[in-house]
């Protein structure tokens, strides 16, 4: 598998990546919403794949206020999953982000209502390393609610408080990916 990273949509495999995000989020952001937090380079694309065929895909984005990279969407393809690229996927994220020098910590955001669904993505990312918060968080613009993850990629970042401060940076990501 071959791990890449843009700072454009017009990528190769760029499609391909937005086909796994279009089947893998029913909910999602708009593509005109995506295109455009490209177009003001607030994210990245990242991708697993062979010479031909795109077997995961992810949409990063720099929050500068915490020197943290968020993960606002990641995905494996259906017909591919349950074969360690997830976890793969996330570890050559992080060592991406570590070769940047600029990001100290990966953040996302998980839904924390109970469930087996919403539980199994929160033991994946935990097995990926990730730490999870106690704050749940609501929007106000969707009815779920979320919970923080982080994983530390210094020794000495830290998260000061249960995850509120998380959530305000995800906050002001998500307010400029709206942004017209």
């Amino acid at each position: 598998m071959i791990f890449s990273t843009f700072d454009r949509l017009e990528a190769p495999h760029g499609e391909a990546a937005l086909r796994i995000y279009r089947e893998a989020f029913p909910s999602r952001k708009p593509d005109a919403v995506i295109r455009a937090m490209f177009e003001r380079r607030l994210s990245y694309l990242h991708t697993e794949s062979t010479e031909t065929e795109v077997a995961a895909m992810a949409m990063t984005g720099n929050i500068p206020q915490g020197n943290a990279l968020l993960i606002d969407y990641l995905a494996v393809a259906e017909a591919k999953r349950e074969r360690g690229i997830g976890s793969r996927f996330v570890r050559n994220i992080a060592d991406w982000a570590r070769s940047e020098k600029r990001f100290q910590a990966i953040i996302l955001e998980a839904e924390a209502e109970p469930g087996p669904e919403n539980e199994a993505r929160i033991r994946f990312w935990q097995r990926c390393g990730f730490v999870l918060t106690d704050y749940v968080h609501k929007y106000i613009w969707v009815p779920e609610t979320y919970r923080a993850m982080y994983l530390p990629l210094v020794a000495d970042w830290r998260v000061s408080d249960r995850g509120e401060t998380l959530f305000r940076w995800i906050g002001e990501f998500h307010r400029r990916s709206f942004a017209r």
